[in-house]
Formats: C-alpha cells, structure tokens, sequence
C-alpha cells in the first residue's frame, strides 16, 4: 500500500532588500522548512503605515512548503524579519503537479 502524497501550502511575504531575501530564502530551505523559494523582482507596494499612506520597494519571497513545517515559517519569520508586521500569507495549493508534489514529499527525507 503506497503512502498518500503530502499537501503542499504557498505563503508569501515580502522584504526590502534581495540580500535579506535571499538570507531568508537560504535559511528556510537550508532547515528544511521550506522545499522552495522563489524571489520576484523588486515590486512597488502601497499600504497603510502608522496612519500615514506608504509606498515601498520590496522583493516578494514564494515559499512551497509541507503542512507540518507552517508553525515554524511563521514562528521563524516573527523572530527574525526585519519589519515590525512581517506579511505572512499561505494558502493551500488547490492543484499541484504530481511530479513536484513527489519531490516536495521527498525533501522530508533528504
């Protein structure tokens, strides 16, 4: 009997400089807490900040990662992000290529 296939969850968040990105990318993948980061090129974001409207520059980070490892992203991204209000957002993903899903799967065990 095989063993079912894990879920795979996308979060985001976002940085301001590609050095902090990549630390951050490095970190997570290097403790097996995400199976991959991607950094998007530098995006302008628009937001409320302390009551005052803000825009910034910032690279946005694509983390894939394994159900068992969400608590400690977040936990993780609250101790050592630069910003006050780190954005964390994760969401199932609804479909996810067999093949990939497998690899994902296999970094539990490399």
């Amino acid at each position: 009997m095989s063993t079912p296939s894990p879920k795979l969850l996308v979060g985001w968040t976002t940085i301001e400089t590609l050095e902090d990105a990549r630390a951050l990318a490095e970190v997570l993948v290097a403790k097996k807490l995400a199976v991959c980061v991607q950094i998007d090129s530098p995006t302008q974001s628009h937001f409320v900040w302390e009551g005052k409207p803000a825009w910034a520059t910032e690279y946005r980070l694509w983390v894939k990662f394994l159900p068992e490892h969400a608590v400690d992203i977040e936990r993780h991204l609250h101790a050592h992000h630069p910003y006050q209000v780190p954005q964390w957002i994760a969401v199932d993903a609804h479909h996810v290529g067999e093949k990939y899903l497998s690899w994902a799967g296999e970094t539990r065990t490399n």
